[in-house]
């Protein structure tokens, strides 16, 4: 429920109402549990958010607590950038294995920074942790200081029971995942050059599907994030009176464009994952959609599907690349012919296709070279990476360990993570965050950000035994 107001509701008869969720039973909690908490409280209250210039203090809270627990300075790596003029940081830290490894390592991301949220506008302070309703409220509880907790707590966890992996582990922290991806680049580099990891785990993707009761449906691991690319499409002309019109008009020319892009559409595209993902979630529904939805998981060229799936806005995006006009302006006077009419398109592209050759398909598709293409979006494309055994075997043992017995199923976001730069560079990168969400608790980038208690428990255990899993001495 999205909403705004001008002060801050404190009732608890209104929270109950607004914000009504079952209450988690108390309980007592272990150690590990426990200080994970304190790391979840003291992180969601710092606001690194852009124009803060807080992600040092995250960093600088996170080395102490990784140096407790006996990671050396060796095993620390503080970077700074300089993000669109902003100061921020990143945090890399290895969990060393002895002698020489067999296995090339692992890398494990998540991200400290935020974005910002302003307490005027939320139900309570959206940089304190709040317990209330059976939900921990707060900035970053989900996206992504919960993943950044899960990481740290279970290095932490590691190192006080003594654990020596097989393989090395090199968590990597980001510090403008949700702005720029200056930290994230250069760390990806970084990763690349100089540790060559056999596959990155991103603790900002994937994730455990309730339903509205609770009941868990599906875990879905990330494979693939679609590229995100933004035209802008502009028509120049000498203009002059209104009193005397021209047969060349800028913003006719435009419109023009505009309309034979909206009747385009891309060729049909899909995937192991989409395929996998579509066939799951269409068994969870019996209407029209539902049964599109499997049909097409069967035969991606069954016509009917297609056209189902393409009038939906919540699948259209799934099988194919599409592109729409987001934004537009033009002409300088209410008396005066159009100099200039520039459009905003912004596209999301399929895994595979490319920045490039979408360009190049928008302009055949307007015909009409007046129509001047320029990319203003800076984002890197992002293939598709083949599902590992190990990888798959390992997130069903800690799905068993937590209880839970649903299927696992790869899947393509819609939305951008630092794990795009990774997979450009040619690592297999899957997101296997350890959250449960029901479809109507997604509240990231919104008000009043909120995790369910028992999920925010329930998921500390996810990293600790898949990386036990993987560089375990039994793996």
């Amino acid at each position: 429920m999205a909403f705004r107001h001008t002060g801050r509701f404190i009732a608890g008869a209104v929270m109950a109402g607004l914000l009504a969720a079952p209450v988690a039973m108390a309980q007592e909690r272990t150690d590990a549990e426990k200080q994970a908490r304190e790391i979840y409280r003291n992180i969601v209250e710092i606001r690194s958010a852009r124009g803060q210039e807080k992600v040092p203090e995250v960093v600088d809270y996170l080395v102490g607590e990784l140096k407790a627990a006996g990671f050396t300075d060796e095993a620390l790596e503080v970077t700074d950038y300089d993000a669109a003029g902003e100061h921020t940081q990143g945090l890399m830290v290895w969990y060393r294995a002895e002698g020489e490894p067999a296995q090339k390592p692992i890398v494990l991301l998540a991200h400290m920074d935020v974005v910002d949220a302003l307490a005027e506008d939320w139900v309570l302070d959206p940089f304190t942790l709040t317990e209330q309703d059976g939900y921990f409220f707060g900035r970053g509880t989900a996206d992504n200081k919960y993943g950044v907790t899960t990481l740290v707590s279970t290095f932490i966890r590691l190192k006080e029971e003594g654990f020596e992996p097989t393989r090395d582990l090199v968590m990597v922290l980001s510090g403008d995942e949700e702005t720029g991806m200056v930290s994230t680049r250069a760390q990806a580099n970084f990763v690349a050059e100089n540790i060559d990891p056999a596959f990155v785990l991103n603790a900002d993707a994937g994730g455990l599907t309730l339903d509205r009761d609770g009941a868990p449906l599906d875990y879905g691991i990330q494979g693939a994030e679609k590229t995100y690319a933004t035209f802008e499409l502009t028509v120049t002309n000498p203009g002059g009176h209104s009193s005397r019109p021209r047969k060349d008009n800028a913003i006719y020319e435009l419109a023009d464009a505009l309309k034979k892009i909206q009747a385009y559409e891309f060729p049909v595209r899909h995937n192991e994952l989409t395929l996998a993902s579509m066939d799951a979630s269409g068994r969870k529904r019996l209407d029209k959609l539902g049964m599109a939805m499997r049909a097409f998981a069967e035969d991606p060229t069954d016509e009917e599907a297609i056209e189902t799936l393409r009038a939906d806005p919540s699948t259209v995006g799934q099988i194919g690349t599409t592109c729409i006009a987001t934004m537009l302006r033009g002409g300088h006077a209410e008396n005066a012919l159009p100099q200039s009419a520039t459009a905003t398109v912004n596209c999301r592209i399929f895994p595979g296709v490319g920045i490039e050759a979408t360009e190049e398909t928008l302009k055949e598709v307007v015909g009409n070279e007046e129509v001047e293409f320029k990319l203003i979006s800076d984002l890197v494309e992002s293939p598709e990476s083949g599902m590992r055994e190990e990888v798959l075997e390992a997130v069903k043992a800690a799905l068993d360990e937590r209880g839970v017995d649903v299927p696992v199923i790869p899947h393509m976001s819609a939305g951008g993570t630092d794990g795009m730069h990774y997979r450009n560079l040619g690592y297999d990168t899957y997101g296997v965050g350890s959250l449960a969400a029901k479809p109507n608790d997604t509240f990231a980038h919104g008000l009043n950000e909120r995790v369910l208690v028992d999920s925010f428990y329930g998921g500390l255990d996810q990293f600790y035994v898949i990386l036990k899993a993987l560089a375990g001495s039994e793996a």
